[in-house]
């Protein structure tokens, strides 16, 4: 059975709708760091076509998404795959990131997303930039949470495989 761990304590699932998809060989993807910037970059202009100021808009959401791409670039296994679902419900978009890790990086997981919960998140995350260690992965997720008001959740697909799911209310945004 999936376990969720949630950045919120109730999870109100509405219809998003599926705007693009893909998948890529892990080994593939991992075979480059620049496959982060080349794939976020695609899928940001492409999702951002129709919003009010599209340049704003790409820019938010190619760095926000390029974080998630570097989170699952990092965990360089060598088998598996990368899958993406990029879905829209009204001005929030949802990223869901299926990629394989092992358990122990699933308990990572489970914690760094448990630290995005309530006040805290914010003292946390400006501790964290004050600190003198080059940012970790728990930290772009905080980042995610703080600074983009991202909801984040993870679901074990498998002993191997985790779904990564973030929304983000960027539609609303004003210049």
């Amino acid at each position: 059975m999936p376990r969720n761990v949630t950045s919120q304590n109730n999870v109100i699932e509405t219809s998003f709708c599926k705007m693009i998809e893909f998948d890529i060989e892990f080994n593939s993807f991992i075979s480059e760091w620049r496959h982060c910037a080349y794939i976020s970059n695609y899928l940001a202009r492409t999702v951002s076509h129709n919003r009010p100021d599209s340049v704003l808009y790409s820019n938010l959401y190619s760095s926000a998404f390029n974080e998630l791409l570097e989170v699952a670039f990092r965990t360089r296994h060598p088998a598996g795959v990368l899958a993406c679902r990029v879905s829209r419900d009204g001005e929030t978009d949802r990223i869901e990131l299926t990629f394989p890790c092992t358990p122990e990086e699933q308990q990572f997981y489970e914690y760094a997303i448990s630290q995005t919960q309530g006040a805290g998140a914010q003292e946390r995350y400006l501790v964290s930039l004050s600190g003198d260690v080059a940012p970790s992965r728990d930290m772009v997720l905080l980042e995610l949470a703080v600074d983009y008001n991202a909801t984040l959740r993870l679901e074990a697909v498998d002993a191997d495989t985790v779904t990564l799911v973030v929304d983000l209310p960027f539609g609303g945004l004003a210049n």
